[in-house]
């Protein structure tokens, strides 16, 4: 054996074996490396094409929050929409559940790090939240957090609102991380605009059906109230929590609401509110819709209508008619939720534009139907008292006649003079529907027959049947001011007591006024009256009477029934 033989191989003969494990060592370094880029490149799209699927703005808010957690790796996620305040109007986050979140309590309001992104729109990534002197720190009970991502969210030029990540759970984020988060961010920013254009052109459409159903409505025969139907359909569509329209009164100085829908609206209908310094007036003097996204944002004007609730974003729309504003159409949301866009006051004020050119057309065709209608009662009117009452009036003089030539037979005499007599009642009540023919229709101001008859028509139902109403003298011109109203509230209290207590087929209302007096008689035929409403239902008649020096009766004629007679002196 040679002396070589017994030479161990040299050290130097495994050093292209290290180098070949160091180069295998790094390949598969670098596969793995690339199967993570690939991996997150592949989540990335993912999370792309689940955000740009979806039309509803506020799944795609959710999404987008979920989607930057996976993406980046992160714990906790957040997405903050900023308002127009420059605060958060809304914080949808992912990551920490409903127990924990109600725990921590009110959500952020844009303080802090979260401000510091609302003011300078540029990505923040931090290793260390408590080493950043713009850290605020957390309340109570939220969980831990040191390292932080923000990126914000630009749609169309404008910052829309932010994404915050923290936890990163391979330690702190990377620039990587950053890049990711800001290609999802761009992606959000398409589907956000995408959403929003379809949630614009939906509520639009919903605008545009509410205007034609109302005109439909106003055009049927019978319908529900035009007004309420504003109300209604403006806090359906607005998502408001209280609508309300208020029309201005006669004299312009206030403004009443006829109707409102949403929290305490029973209270607010029927009160008044003066328009000086209002945001209604505001509304009516510009003719112009108005957005207010708090009432501390009204320019010292009094949020009119909005009393009741703790008010938020709030529309003030006027409603426009050919010739004057009829009155406003408040919609308004409670304080803390989402401001109103100005594509929701565009759309709102083209709803009450058409709304109030709606309510115009009905009110011009039922102005038609009541002319139409006063000429044909008129034209009855006029056919009644030339040919019905003349002809009544020959057949009683005929009587009247054959009564003096039956002088001799005094049953015939008398029986003829009865029937005179019936005439006479017939023909006065003919005058009476003659008047209420010609007289103003129902809802217009008339004198004390139309009042009179108004009442007997209110308690029609009450009574089980209609009550006769007759009228002596002129009692339009002589019984006026505080005297008529005495006189209906007898004819009221009179008839409510013949309701409650007489059971009558038949009642029958006299009114007549002289030079000295006006006498009101209420007849029955019922079960006769008790003590019971002598002494308490019937007071009030008593008192007035005595009150203006003048007598009440109570009788009782032989054939049953009851007699009120009511006297006092005109002056």
């Amino acid at each position: 054996m040679s002396e070589g033989a017994d030479r161990p191989p040299a050290a130097v003969g495994l050093t292209p074996l290290l180098r070949l494990d160091e180069l295998i060592d790094r390949l598969i370094d670098h596969a793995q490396d690339v199967r993570r880029a690939e991996d997150r490149l592949r989540a990335l799209l993912e999370a792309t094409d689940l955000i740009t699927s979806d039309l509803s703005l506020e799944n795609v808010l959710v999404h987008i929050a979920e989607a930057a957690r996976t993406v980046a790796d992160a714990r906790y996620a957040a997405l903050g929409v900023i308002a127009a305040d420059g605060g958060l109007e809304r914080f949808i986050h992912s990551g920490i559940d409903d127990e924990v979140a109600r725990a921590i309590g009110p959500l952020p309001q844009g303080k802090g790090l979260l401000g510091a992104l609302i003011r300078d729109p540029r990505p923040i990534r931090l290793e260390n939240l408590a080493d950043d002197p713009r850290s605020v720190g957390f309340p109570p009970n939220h969980p831990p957090m040191r390292s932080f991502l923000g990126v914000p969210v630009v749609v169309r030029d404008e910052v829309f609102g932010n994404l915050y990540l923290t936890e990163s759970r391979n330690g702190a984020f990377s620039e990587e991380d950053e890049s990711l988060v800001a290609s999802l961010a761009r992606a959000a920013a398409t589907a956000i605009s995408n959403a929003r254009l379809y949630q614009e052109a939906r509520v639009k459409q919903r605008w545009l059906s509410a205007s034609v159903d109302i005109g439909s409505q106003l055009l049927a025969s019978e319908g529900e109230d035009p007004l309420r139907m504003v109300a209604r359909y403006a806090s359906d569509i607005a998502d408001a929590d209280l609508a309300s329209v208020g029309v201005i009164t006669a004299d312009g100085q206030d403004i009443f609401v006829e109707v409102a829908i949403g929290e305490r609206a029973d209270e607010l209908i029927g009160q008044r509110f003066p328009l000086e310094g209002s945001l209604a007036r505001r509304a009516v003097t510009t003719r112009s819709p108005l957005l207010i996204r708090s009432p501390d944002d009204a320019a010292g004007d009094v949020p009119v209508m909005t009393t009741l609730i703790e008010a938020g974003p709030i529309m003030v729309i006027p409603l426009l008619g050919t010739e004057k504003v009829h009155g406003v159409l408040n919609i308004v949301r409670r304080r803390g939720s989402a401001t109103f866009a100005p594509s929701d006051l565009d759309m709102a004020a083209g709803f009450a534009n058409q709304a109030s050119v709606a309510i115009e057309i009905a009110a011009s065709r039922s102005d038609q139907q009541r002319i139409a209608l006063l000429e044909d009662r008129d034209r009855i009117a006029r056919d009644l008292h030339d040919h019905v009452i003349q002809q009544l009036f020959a057949i009683g003089l005929n009587l009247q006649g054959l009564a003096v030539l039956a002088a001799d037979d005094s049953r015939l005499a008398t029986a003829l003079r009865g029937r005179v007599e019936d005439l006479d009642r017939t023909i006065r009540q003919i005058r009476t529907s003659i008047f209420a023919l010609r007289g103003p229709l129902a809802g217009s101001a008339g004198g004390l027959r139309s009042a009179v008859l108004a009442v007997a028509e209110e308690l029609r139902p009450a009574l089980g049947r209609p009550a006769g109403v007759t009228f002596d003298g002129p009692v339009d011109s002589l019984v006026v001011d505080t005297l008529a109203d005495d006189v209906i509230a007898c004819v009221r209290e009179g008839l409510t007591n013949v309701a409650r207590h007489a059971d009558a087929r038949h009642v029958q209302v006299d009114v007549a006024a002289d030079a000295t007096h006006v006498t009101v008689r209420i007849a029955d035929d019922g079960r006769g009256i008790d003590d019971r409403a002598t002494h308490s239902g019937l007071s009030n008649l008593r008192a007035r009477a005595e009150h203006r020096g003048g007598t009440f009766e109570i009788q009782v004629p032989a054939a049953g029934g009851t007699e009120l007679i009511w006297r006092v002196p005109l002056s």
